[in-house]
């Protein structure tokens, strides 16, 4: 799984799940993101393989961000991150069992947009980072 937090407002941006992640599957998140919310300043990441490819430094660089790496072996450089990870496998990978890929992504998915729109984070003063805002019709 490839996670794309942000850290500012904590909200999950994406969730990549495949059999494998290459360079080019990062790429592929981030210029959506990218093309969704603008090029951020700064990309922090661990230093993982397809990270450190040239082919995502080239491109990270090539639109105009700037890349953070974290120290190898220094998880607390990346504390939200780390995080949320582990409120992902305690709250949702622990309990389940998938049969197939399709079934992962979707039901991670589902699981990260409850995370985003419903789950409080004792971080944001017990409130989701992007809360569900019901908005009545006007009426005449």
């Amino acid at each position: 799984m490839l996670n794309v937090i942000d850290e500012f407002t904590h909200e999950c941006l994406a969730i990549r799940v495949a059999r494998k992640l290459k360079a080019v599957d990062v790429i592929d998140v981030l210029s959506d993101l990218f093309i969704l919310r603008g090029v951020p300043g700064h990309i922090r990441s661990d230093n993982g393989p397809e990270f450190v490819a040239k082919a995502v430094q080239a491109w990270i660089t090539g639109v105009g961000a700037k890349t953070a790496y974290i120290a190898p072996g220094s998880p607390w450089e990346n504390g939200y991150v780390e995080s949320f990870n582990a409120r992902l496998r305690d709250e949702l990978l622990n309990g389940e069992i998938f049969y197939t890929l399709k079934e992962a992504q979707i039901v991670i998915e589902s699981w990260r947009c409850h995370d985003n729109t419903v789950r409080p984070h004792a971080s944001l003063g017990y409130r989701p980072p992007t809360p569900e805002v019901f908005m009545p019709a006007y009426t005449a």
